[in-house]
């Protein structure tokens, strides 16, 4: 990990966030469970080269939010989230909530948004706390409690569906 510019916390965490595609990165980590590189190619929808995948994988790896488990022959290399990884979910649910105030969108990619931001708190820490099993091995601390994940989902495949249906709607703010 490299010195920050300076002792600002804000300007350390520019120097790891601040970079779009690295953003972005983390949200197909988080949001879209990919874990390998190919993954994380081709499910992005921006479309991310793949030098400039590699880059940001090697940079958010450097900086502590990833771990990368090393592929056996014949294997892909898997990234993992860290707890620093995990903790930057509410960054995450923070900048979909100013997208959602202040920006326009289609209804389907908005829906997460919404989701995480209706849900307050409760649904970030269960969030995380999904997260913390999958990528740590941490067991949640309810097992039996509904899945937030599976909400997110749910809500962004009715909104595939509706999409369908009616054609893309564009939400404002």
């Amino acid at each position: 990990m490299s010195t920050p510019r300076s002792h600002c916390p804000i300007n350390a965490a520019v120097e790891v966030f601040g970079d779009p595609w690295a953003l972005l990165v983390l949200r197909d980590i988080m949001f879209g469970n990919r874990r390998h590189f190919r993954e994380l190619q081709t499910g992005s929808d921006e479309g991310i080269a793949s030098n400039i995948l590699s880059s940001r994988l090697k940079t958010l790896t450097q900086a502590g939010l990833l771990t990368r488990e090393e592929a056996g022959r014949g294997r892909r290399a898997a990234y993992s989230l860290t707890e620093a990884g995990i903790q930057a979910l509410p960054v995450m649910v923070a900048l979909g909530t100013w997208g959602l105030a202040h920006r326009e969108g289609e209804r389907q990619w908005r829906i997460r948004a919404e989701i995480m931001r209706d849900g307050g708190p409760a649904m970030t820490t269960a969030l995380m706390d999904e997260l913390r099993e999958a990528h740590l091995g941490i067991p949640r601390p309810d097992p039996n409690a509904p899945r937030a994940s599976e909400q997110l989902q749910a809500a962004f495949d009715d909104a595939i569906k509706d999409l369908a249906a009616t054609g893309p709607r564009v939400t404002r703010r």
